[in-house]
């Protein structure tokens, strides 16, 4: 048993605190947002810094976003980093989960630790191992998704490996540097983002050639080496795929690299939402006091995460456009703007499905039609195409 404090109790934080207290680790968490920390009797946690002093292991697990200026924010990193320079040990073992640019632990954590007056290496260990974690993937999940570390110090990497596989049912690798461990995050989620920016590139080609991407996806998928099917959409949001290439982009120009198809890709990714909304007005014309209800507001099906929504993305764009615009999501009632899918099909003359919710893929034709309504933006292509079109409705999919 380790004394564990998990320092940022948010989607990752939380899920590890849990694991490891299944794992009969003595675990505790600090987060400054006192209302959350009040409504977690199921982890030992405290609004207060000072429950790091009494830790083994410190892991780091708060929020890395960009700027509007899509530049790297780690304005989060480096106060929970003084909190923990300010209460560290002697002994502990610090390990930032964050995601980060290649050299933040060395150039960053590492003097902000340090002020402490002790020495990474010699009085206390300095690791990285990004976080992996798929929210609403009941596959992979936090216990059996396979991790990556690097250490400051070979003794770091071992004992922070040793900590991990104790946690874990996956393999934990050591990589030779925390740079080459920073590096896996950011270069996993920009891999993402490059395919599927080039698949949704070949969607707004191939609905001006009257190809159906999907199908063609299909026969490409049967070879047996040298594809990996990625789909077309309406949008890509959430925390990780939108973000990150941005983190390798800053880094690469502040060593005087321009990274110029990371920005193509980003550049696609981010178009996806107005694309969707011109297919539907390719369909109905004139936006200006339509009727459209937006099917889903979360980011990918089934969770409850709006960080980087493409369906409140478009929910701005038709507003701009003098659409008259109702929204639901199961997964994030506080945020729709009716209580029902019935309730959105009534108020509305055409549906965008923005996320591929289990609730909503039983929507039929039948539905559709009852309702009266006059055309469909399928934004995840989940719907029944074929259905939909022999019920006498206009469909749109993308790249379909």
């Amino acid at each position: 048993m380790s004394k564990v404090c998990i320092i940022g109790l948010g989607y990752v934080g939380l899920p590890l605190a849990r694991l490891c207290k299944q794992r009969e680790q003595d675990v505790s968490g600090f987060d400054i947002d006192s209302e959350k920390v009040g409504k977690l009797s199921e982890v030992n946690a405290s609004a207060d810094s000072a429950v790091i002093k009494d830790a083994e292991i410190v892991i780091v697990c708060v929020p890395t976003p960009v700027n509007e200026d899509k530049t790297p924010n780690l304005s989060a990193l480096k106060a929970a980093v003084g909190d923990v320079s300010k209460n560290l040990q002697k002994g502990q073992i610090v390990i930032i989960e964050s995601t980060i640019f290649p050299g933040t632990t060395e150039e960053i954590v590492k003097p902000i630790l340090e002020e402490s007056g002790l020495k990474a290496g010699t009085d206390f260990c300095l690791a990285h191992c990004p976080e992996r974690i798929d929210p609403g993937n009941k596959e992979w999940t936090i216990e059996n998704i396979p991790r990556v570390l690097g250490g400051f110090t070979k003794e770091c990497a071992g004992k922070a490996g040793e900590f991990y596989k104790s946690i874990l049912d996956a393999d934990v690798t050591v990589l030779s540097s925390l740079k080459s461990a920073e590096a896996v995050k950011v270069v996993e989620n920009t891999f993402r983002d490059i395919n599927i920016a080039y698949v949704n590139e070949l969607a707004k080609s191939f609905d001006r050639t009257g190809i159906d991407l999907i199908e063609v996806i299909k026969g490409a998928s049967t070879k047996p080496f040298a594809f990996m099917p990625h789909y077309p959409g309406c949008g890509v949001g959430g925390h990780c795929i939108p973000v990150d290439p941005y983190y390798l982009i800053d880094k690469a120009e502040q060593s005087g690299f321009k990274h110029t198809f990371l920005k193509m890709a980003r550049d696609i990714n981010r178009s996806m939402p107005g694309y969707t909304v011109e297919l539907l007005k390719e369909l109905n014309g004139e936006l200006k006091d339509a009727k459209v209800g937006i099917l889903g507001i979360s980011y990918k099906g089934n969770v409850d995460d709006v960080r980087g929504s493409p369906g409140l993305k478009m929910l701005g764009i038709l507003k701009e456009q003098g659409a008259n615009v109702e929204i639901f999501d199961p997964h994030v009632l506080e945020k729709s703007s009716v209580k029902s899918v019935e309730e959105l099909l009534e108020k509305s003359d055409y549906v965008i499905l923005a996320t591929a919710h289990d609730e909503f893929l039983n929507l039929g034709a039948d539905d559709l039609k009852k309702a009266e309504i006059k055309a469909v933006v399928d934004g995840r292509n989940c719907l029944d195409k074929d259905a939909i079109v022999k019920a006498g409705l206009k469909y749109k999919g993308i790249g379909r």
